[in-house]
């Protein structure tokens, strides 16, 4: 399964949001730190979910980052996130 997918299937799954976009950006960094060959290693996420409505930045971005779990965070080199309600 793609990592693209992943984040998508872990974020539907625990915030059922109204708005999700994952994004692979991977390509724009070849020969950057942390790319790797095939992408799926720098991510935007933009999402709106009711469970973050009225949570801090930090407090959503811990949210997003529990969410998809540390396995799944380890295998991605950069993640935007752009969680505004």
């Amino acid at each position: 399964m793609l990592v693209s997918a992943e984040i998508r299937e872990k974020l539907d799954a625990r915030f059922s949001p109204r708005e999700l976009e994952v994004i692979d950006e991977s390509e724009q960094h070849i020969g950057h730190a942390g790319y790797q060959e095939g992408g799926q290693s720098h991510f935007r996420v933009r999402m709106r979910a009711e469970e973050l409505d009225g949570l801090s930045r930090v407090a959503r971005h811990r949210a997003v980052h529990d969410a998809l779990g540390p396995d799944l965070i380890g295998r991605i080199h950069a993640l935007a996130l752009d969680l505004a309600a």
